[in-house]
């Protein structure tokens, strides 16, 4: 019996440690069904999903192999589209990160937003853009005239990058939405219009 509790355990720690890795801000209240339910309300397809994450996981890793501690990049992708943020020492480091990622199999388009610019995003800054990010999103989610689960928000240096699958209306209000939020300098679009 004892096994069974520890094997439990450790089976439902790796379940939310997957899933605050993998799914960004899908909490797993209630198991799998609030994870299938967030999904399923994405309108990107189930595969597209795991294509993103995949996308994300191995252009990480490939950027970390070939330019190692020299820049501090993050990689977004949204229904296949990239989105490169952070920094790097140098131009050609810049560029050198975009072709690593485009490489990656399945990637449709890269947006590098890469500052060319010292390390210089502190741990405050890195806590402020993750407070505005959970910010815009809350507004997101209470915003009921948008889909707020076909939005992905990432904000670097307090500029706030909008992703998604989105009617023209939604890009619209959700960047006012986003503008909205104290310390918000700038609202990059990165929507695909449907």
């Amino acid at each position: 019996m004892k096994f069974q509790w520890t094997r439990i355990a450790c089976v439902s720690l790796t379940a939310i440690v997957l899933g605050s890795a993998l799914g960004g801000c899908v909490a797993l209240v209630g198991g799998g069904a609030a994870v299938a339910g967030m999904s399923a309300l994405d309108r990107r397809t189930t595969g597209t999903q795991v294509e993103d994450e995949g996308i994300e996981l191995r252009a990480g890793n490939r950027i970390g192999e070939v330019i190692g501690d020299k820049a501090r990049v993050s990689v977004t992708s949204y229904n296949r589209i990239v989105l490169l943020t952070g920094q790097a020492g140098n131009d050609t480091d810049k560029q050198s990160i975009e072709k690593l990622v485009r490489e990656q199999v399945q990637v449709r388009n890269v947006f590098n937003e890469i500052e060319v610019a010292p390390f210089t995003a502190t741990l405050s800054q890195r806590s402020n853009d993750t407070v505005t990010t959970g910010q815009v999103k809350a507004s997101l989610v209470q915003a009921k005239d948008i889909s707020s689960s076909s939005i992905k928000v990432v904000t670097e240096n307090n500029v706030v990058y909008l992703m998604g699958i989105v009617t023209a209306r939604e890009s619209t209000r959700a960047a006012e939405i986003a503008r909205g939020i104290n310390g918000v300098t700038k609202v990059v679009r990165l929507f695909e219009i449907i």
